[in-house]
């Protein structure tokens, strides 16, 4: 049957004949689901013939939305990417999809091939910084956009509905060579002038098959940190919002001096930055600092950024001499990705290493090597000083990582709901939060409650994994920090459901 269910067991009949899509896989900006994994128990929420009608129901969408039907199509390296692609592409192709197959790729790779095949489409199979076991797919049909909440939600209906349009007419191309073209086109141009040694960590995920080539390139000596390819995922998750990986990357600068440290997401659309003496620099500050550094080029520049990031945008006083304006917009890389472009913005930053640079230095879609390169080119233009010295410039404040709490994802927007409408009552009844005033509520996305002294915490609900989302700032002092956590948190756990941290301050 092509409508598929939302729940059947693993090892039955059913599981091999009947198609299992679990709705809440459809994501505000891309698609997520839990695929299975030996090590758990949890049930799988997608199975290959889901797969295979989330690749109808894409191609369907596609179509009645008048775009052409040529789509790019990756995966990245999991033990079962290439398995989800191939059922994908079969889907694309029983509703008329004209494949072109990249092969394994890094998700900008993708957004690069179509520009470079001058296909209007992408679907790049990937799970980003997720655990073992996830899978996803990155789409859009407007590059260099992908698909936000009206797309998804289009496709949601379809794929669940079973409304596809199998007209057949499809057909399949492998195309080879792309990770040449896309290596060259990264570096064309660029050759820095400084010696710099640079560790690249790709915790084996599929950035270790580019990421160092393309540092060794613009004349960088490159430290290899977990580059070989490894499913397994030995060591940890690439991810380098998490402070594991930001923590080996620590070490290895200061085991072998080197100048920067660069780490690389599962899927490479995203990059952070240790300095030269091994403290982990949050990607929205090293966004401050690339904001300076652009706009000393391009004066009264415009940059968007999102709603867990630092408040050093609007008060930075170099980016106010140079008449830099900075929009604060909603978490997630279809959402910044869309207003960078709407805005005309120079360039776009997420605390969470998303970065998304206009022309002359991108095309406008995320892409951590290009950011790499960003930050090799900046110290290049600035050789008296270190990565630490351009840190140090940067007004002090006092922020946490990126935390989250889990929740489910059947009860975290209800959640998120009940504490905005909390926050918005103490606010309106002229209550204190941990001993301030409050000043601001930012609900573009989620809450961020702001005090009298500058001093904020923002709760939203994460767009992909069953969790909240949790992050505090502090122009004032690392106590101030703690207290507004502490009185964020308080009000969170007002709400049953909602589970311990990942991380802590």
């Amino acid at each position: 049957m092509l409508k598929p269910v939302a729940d059947i067991q693993p090892n039955t009949f059913e599981f091999e004949t009947r198609a299992l899509v679990k709705p809440t896989g459809f994501r505000e900006y891309d698609a997520r689901w839990w695929f299975g994994h030996p090590a758990s128990q949890k049930p799988p929420e997608l199975n290959l013939l889901g797969v295979q009608a989330l690749g109808m129901g894409l191609a369907t969408v596609i179509r009645r939305a008048g775009i052409g039907p040529d789509i790019v199509v990756g995966h990245d390296f999991r033990s079962y990417s290439l398995a989800i692609k191939l059922a994908l592409v079969s889907g694309l192709m029983a509703a008329g999809a004209r494949v072109r197959d990249i092969g394994l790729a890094l998700s900008p790779m993708a957004y690069f091939g179509q520009f470079a095949l001058d296909c209007p489409s992408v679907a790049m199979v990937t799970a980003s910084h997720n655990e073992n076991g996830w899978t996803g797919v990155k789409m859009g049909m407007e590059r260099p956009l992908t698909f936000g909440p009206n797309e998804m939600a289009t496709l949601r209906n379809a794929v669940l509905g079973g409304d596809f349009d199998l007209v057949g007419g499809g057909s399949y191309q492998r195309v080879d060579g792309m990770r040449t073209r896309y290596l060259d086109d990264l570096t064309q141009g660029v050759r820095i002038s400084r010696k710099l040694k640079v560790v690249a960590a790709c915790g084996n995920g599929t950035a270790g098959a580019f990421a160092p080539q393309a540092l060794e390139r613009i004349g960088c000596e490159v430290i290899p940190l977990d580059v070989e390819l490894d499913h397994t995922f030995p060591r940890y998750n690439p991810n380098p919002e998490d402070m594991q990986m930001l923590h080996a990357i620590r070490d290895k600068v200061l085991e072998t001096g080197a100048d920067v440290g660069l780490g690389f997401d599962g899927d490479g659309d995203r990059c952070g930055v240790v300095d030269n003496e091994g403290n982990e620099i949050f990607a929205d500050k090293v966004g401050v600092m690339l904001a300076r550094d652009m706009s000393a080029e391009h004066p009264g520049a415009r940059f968007v950024v999102d709603v867990k990031s630092t408040g050093l945008f609007m008060t930075d006083p170099v980016l106010q001499a140079r008449g830099a304006s900075t929009d604060y917009w909603k978490t997630g890389h279809s959402y910044i990705k869309r207003r960078v472009k709407e805005l005309g913005a120079l360039a776009g930053f997420e605390k969470s290493g998303h970065f998304f640079f206009n022309p002359p230095y991108g095309r406008g879609y995320d892409d951590g090597l290009v950011t790499a390169i960003s930050v090799c080119r900046m110290l290049d233009r600035n050789p008296a000083r270190s990565m630490a010295d351009l840190t140090r410039a940067l007004p002090l404040t006092f922020g946490s990582p990126t935390m989250s709490p889990h929740c489910s994802d059947e009860t975290k927007y209800g959640v998120v709901d009940k504490v905005v409408a909390r926050f918005t009552a103490m606010r309106d009844a002229g209550d204190k939060l941990a001993g301030h005033a409050i000043v601001d509520l930012v609900t573009v996305n989620g809450v961020r409650v702001v005090t009298d002294d500058g001093t904020w915490g923002l709760v939203r609900a994460s767009s992909n994994k069953p969790e909240l989302v949790v992050v505090v700032e502090s122009p004032v002092s690392e106590a101030r920090k703690k207290a507004m956590f502490e009185a964020v948190d308080a009000v969170l756990r007002q709400n049953p459901g909602v589970g311990v941290y990942n991380q802590t301050i």
